[in-house]
């Protein structure tokens, strides 16, 4: 019966190991960030990434808006409630962004 929970105990173990595992390490994952658009704001306002993060909006209120860095290094076109737009940062950098429809909303990404 021992030999049989061991077996047992050996086969679980088996079934929670990662697939794919043959000694290497996993590959890394990419990294991303979610920034939503809600009651003319971007949230969070200020966004501390590492650079190759990939940041995604999402407008969730019912009038377009627009996501523009002010250096033109990013621009989306308008986008409805539930659009969404997406940039990975490669650089790092301070980007400040606006929407161009309201410019008083404003935002920052700051990638390390």
């Amino acid at each position: 019966m021992p030999s049989f929970r061991l077996g047992l105990i050996a086969l679980l173990a088996l079934a929670a190991w990662p697939s794919g595992y043959a000694g290497e390490a996993a590959a890394p994952t990419a990294a991303s960030a979610t920034i939503s658009i809600h009651d003319f704001m971007f949230s969070p306002m200020l966004l501390a990434i590492a650079a190759g993060t990939t940041v995604t909006w999402t407008n969730l209120d019912p009038e377009p808006h627009t996501i523009r860095s002010v250096d033109d290094t990013f621009r989306s076109g308008a986008l409805d409630q539930n659009d969404s737009f997406a940039f990975r940062f490669e650089k790092p950098g301070t980007y400040k962004y606006v929407c161009s429809i309201h410019p008083q909303m404003v935002a920052t990404v700051v990638v390390k």
